[in-house]
């Protein structure tokens, strides 16, 4: 499993939803979704991207601690399972499922990675009418932003306007 590049994944993944114009618009259909797809090695094949969609919806509940959020999780990886391959340094681990499960199901195991190994670093922007997420890797584990640029400015702006109304 390679951590780093499925933590992009999962971020990308997560992050194909995002509010423009005060809507949800989902960038997966179409040539956004395929490129998406066939920069983490999927074919961007309409099977893949309809189990990409669902992977996405059940991850954004289960990150928001939705009702059910788990159960629909555990659905959708009901028949992928690793396999070990013993080696000469060791064990390697194969995922095993369908071509067009192995994306999703690859940003189900790097959501599982990260909640083990950052708890509470995963989530979503504190921005209310944004739809993205950020994987915390600063060292107070302080960030609160998907980009700092963006939301981040608006919510300071915004914060500071209401305490000059205030006064």
């Amino acid at each position: 499993m390679q951590v780093v590049q499925d933590e992009d994944l999962l971020l990308a993944l997560l992050n194909s939803a995002p509010i423009v114009d005060g809507k949800k618009v989902d960038n997966l259909p179409g040539s956004a979704g395929r490129e998406l797809t066939q920069q983490f090695g999927g074919t961007g094949s309409q099977t893949e991207i309809a189990h990409l969609q669902r992977m996405r919806n059940a991850l954004h509940d289960v990150i928001r601690d939705q009702a059910d959020a788990r159960a629909a999780l555990d659905s959708l990886l009901r028949d992928a399972f690793l396999t070990p391959e013993v080696g000469p340094t060791g064990i390697k681990w194969e995922l095993q499922t369908s071509s067009d499960e192995r994306l999703a199901v690859r940003a189900a195991m790097a959501w599982s990675e990260v909640t083990e190994r950052m708890p509470g670093r995963l989530r979503p922007c504190a921005n209310t009418e944004c739809n993205l997420f950020l994987i915390d890797h600063s060292r107070p584990g302080s960030a609160k932003w998907c980009s700092m640029s963006t939301c981040g400015n608006r919510m300071k702006v915004r914060t500071h306007a209401h305490r000059r109304r205030e006064v």
